[in-house]
């Protein structure tokens, strides 16, 4: 057969293959094999541009047409956090206000003393074009009501809305983008930081109280440079514990009473936020930032336990009242604002977290008027964070990343959020570890030293027979150690 003849049966037959192809499929491989057929003197170039020809436009517009399927825009991602708690020792009947695990059969109804599902986060996200993004987050395994105890023992594990809201992009590097509806507020690096890739199993009380579940309704907007857009991605892909894309620069307003809960005094809150991460010579990556927000939040009140005057336990119940003065001054809102500092050194493989903030917020007195006064208070506290990263960790057929911490907490303010805006002492120290199997499976390990206020309401004045429950008060500190264990998949 001469290179002629020979020539024209292959164009015949690449041709029948390429015209057999689905669009779909033959986007890259069409191209693909005409340039090896060409490069190894099968088909001459002009046979190659013939074969071709109006493929490319072709290829383009089923392409369009594939990305305005449903489908091709919505993805799926989630996990799951089980927990589990031994106490070592310290005070009997505590209960830890963030983690319904810790406790004993001393402490009130909502301590699950064994097994707890914390977390069963289902993720749905995707974009829409060039200029909208949007992210929906329901969580399995909430439970009802806060930390009172009488509406937080009778059920739990049901699914509530966690995060709802799209980014506008104005422009096509997403430089500039609007977020509306619920989702975090732009205040704390710990509060920007997922659970799931959070070290210590709960955020530090400090910052934490600034924003009950770190989120609410608002919209938002973010300034983040591209230069800063792939510093963020870098951060992420090595695995370093980053708190997501919140912007260099962030401003919004939102309605300030928290995730899922109606505002109440049409005021808004105001927030803002600058940070700014940089990579040294070395390759070693730091962020810095400050955050600040301002407004007036309701406090809920509800009875809770107190001692009398000359220090003996009120055999009744009592309320707090909300402000003080005629008309009460809580009755639309009390001033409530911070201003806190961050900084981060990543595990490269050794790193620093710290924050720390100040302000004022709704607090409540329990030494003023007959039953105790909800009024302005004044608030500090904040953490430091040790780690050090270990890659490549193997055991068994696995090769993860091992990540030992040591975390001190300090809080001398109020939980807003919490019913009756109660006082709220925290010295706390954590000593754990994270193991990362895979990337589908991560253990960590922590040894919790407490010394807190019992932020849990719902004790008596007088011994209870029927749970045999000893005659307690409400928001008194206590001192105990835990050891707290935690299996969390990703998928």
């Amino acid at each position: 057969m001469n290179s002629k003849l020979h020539r024209i049966v292959m164009a015949t037959v690449a041709s029948s293959v390429l015209a057999g192809l689905s669009f779909s499929a033959m986007a890259d491989s069409t191209v693909d094999l005409v340039q090896a057929l060409v490069s190894k003197g099968v088909l001459t170039e002009e046979e190659g541009a013939l074969l071709t020809k109006g493929r490319s436009t072709e290829v383009e517009v089923q392409k369009k047409k594939e990305s305005k399927s449903w489908t091709s825009r919505v993805n799926l991602r989630g996990y799951v956090q089980v927990r589990n708690t031994t106490m070592l020792g310290g005070d009997e009947g505590i209960n830890l206000w963030s983690d319904r695990s810790v406790g004993d059969d001393q402490s009130l109804g909502d301590a699950d003393k064994n097994f707890l599902i914390r977390r069963a986060r289902l993720i749905i996200f995707g974009d829409f074009g060039d200029h909208l993004s949007y992210y929906i987050q329901p969580d399995f395994a909430s439970s009802v009501g806060g930390t009172t105890n009488s509406n937080a023992s009778g059920a739990g594990n049901f699914a509530q809305l966690r995060d709802a809201y799209g980014d506008v992009y104005i422009d096509k590097t997403r430089v500039h983008r609007v977020r509306v509806g619920q989702s975090k507020v732009p205040y704390g690096f710990e509060n920007l930081q997922s659970s799931s890739n959070r070290l210590a199993l709960d955020r530090n009380d400090a910052l934490n109280s600034a924003v009950r579940d770190e989120r609410d309704l608002g919209a938002f907007y973010y300034y983040t440079p591209t230069d800063i857009q792939a510093l963020f991605e870098d951060i992420n892909k090595q695995g370093l514990k980053h708190s997501g894309n919140y912007g260099m620069f962030a401003l919004g307003f939102y309605n300030g009473q928290g995730a899922n809960a109606r505002d109440q005094n049409d005021n808004y809150h105001v927030v803002s936020r600058f940070t700014y991460p940089w990579k040294t010579e070395s390759g070693q990556i730091f962020e810095a930032g400050i955050q600040a927000y301002h407004g007036q939040y309701i406090s809920t009140t509800g009875t809770y336990s107190r001692r009398n005057a000359d220090g003996t336990i009120s055999s009744t119940a009592a309320a707090p009242t909300l402000g003080t003065g005629t008309p009460r001054s809580g009755r639309n809102g009390i001033d409530d604002e911070r201003v806190g500092i961050s900084f981060v050194m990543y595990p490269q493989p050794f790193g620093i977290q710290a924050e720390w903030n100040w302000g004022s917020t709704p607090g409540l007195d329990i030494n003023e008027g007959a039953n105790g006064v909800i009024k302005k208070q004044n608030l500090n506290g904040g953490y430091v964070q040790a780690m050090y990263k270990i890659d490549n960790f193997q055991f068994l057929s696995t090769n993860g990343t091992l990540i030992p911490f040591i975390k001190w907490q300090y809080f001398d303010g109020f939980n807003k959020a919490e019913t009756n805006s109660p006082e709220n002492h925290v010295n706390d120290w954590e000593a754990g570890v994270e193991w990362q199997l895979a990337p589908e499976v991560e253990i960590a390990m922590v040894y919790h030293r407490m010394n807190r206020t019992n932020l849990v309401t719902g004790n008596r004045g007088a011994a209870s027979a029927s749970n045999n429950l000893p005659a307690r008060v409400d928001y008194e500190n206590f001192k105990a150690d835990a050891l707290r264990v935690q299996l969390q998949y990703n998928f």
